[in-house]
């Protein structure tokens, strides 16, 4: 217990309170309705692949290769729900919980294009286009695929939701402005300068959720704008899902959205969205 004084006269007791660790975000809120897609199953055809799901919608396209969504931590019916709407086929990988999971089950350069030869020669198809995403844990992959020089070329567009972390310099936050690990940021910076010249498409969403123990989505896209040289536009609009906008940088095929929201059912939100952020890519 400590007495605060001022000019000599005591004013009141102030109890000294121990620094308390960093809790995460809530789980829960009640301001906005959080609307979800229906679950369903599209017809077609599916093949089990090591690992994941490869999907063929009905009445696709196969003219010039088929094009190709690979989604890392979406669960299977999004990605499919998704590839449906778009005709095109999907490789749905559902591994585990962390990025560290997804990170290892791809640190082998050739597991991915592994991946590829795999689902062309179990279903009989030729593939054109790749889209490389994922959803919170599964950045891990994303950015294992994309170190690899012959991956990266072959991977013509990626969508990352929500999903890009990394470590803290000093192992936690604070107590302002927050120093980052910035190693495993450099291929996110590759990709984008990539995009702003056209060369690829890349489009990468965040919450305003606080993890804590490791960098935030909103941290860690605060220093890819600041790498790149340009700022936030300041935006106030109603997106998929019912996400409210706060934030947007859009140069050549780069396109980076902050939304409002530091809650679980914010963070779904963005995953929901996925048949919406997919139009986006096209």
């Amino acid at each position: 217990m400590m007495r605060v004084a001022i000019f000599g006269t005591i004013l009141a007791a102030v109890p000294i309170l121990a620094q308390v660790p960093q809790n995460p975000s809530p789980m829960v809120e009640h301001t906005r309705l959080h609307p979800r897609l229906k679950q369903e199953t599209p017809p077609g055809r599916r093949e089990s692949l090591e690992p994941g799901t490869l999907f063929l919608p009905d009445r696709l396209r196969l003219k010039n290769g088929i094009p190709l969504l690979v989604f890392f931590h979406g669960g299977m019916w999004i990605p499919e729900v998704a590839a449906a709407r778009h005709r095109m086929a999907v490789i749905s990988v559902q591994i585990g919980a962390g990025s560290g999971v997804y990170a290892r089950a791809f640190a082998d350069p050739a597991r991915f294009p592994a991946l590829l030869a795999e689902a062309e020669r179990r279903a009989g198809i030729r593939i054109g286009r790749v889209i490389l995403g994922g959803w919170s844990a599964g950045c891990g992959a994303v950015r294992e695929i994309l170190k690899s020089p012959e991956s990266y070329a072959r991977v013509d567009a990626t969508l990352m939701i929500d999903c890009i972390h990394s470590g803290y310099v000093n192992g936690k936050p604070g107590p302002l402005e927050s120093e980052i690990e910035t190693d495993a940021l450099q291929i996110w910076l590759q990709l984008a300068r990539d995009a702003i010249a056209g060369r690829k498409r890349a489009t990468i969403t965040h919450s305003e959720i606080f993890p804590g123990t490791f960098a935030s989505t909103t941290e860690t896209a605060d220093f890819i704008i600041r790498q790149l040289g340009f700022k936030r536009r300041a935006v106030l609009k109603w997106g998929p899902m019912g996400t409210q906008q706060l934030s947007e940088v859009r140069v050549g095929r780069f396109l980076l959205i902050g939304y409002a929201g530091n809650t679980a059912p914010d963070h779904v939100d963005q995953l929901h969205s996925l048949p919406e952020y997919m139009r986006w890519l096209k």
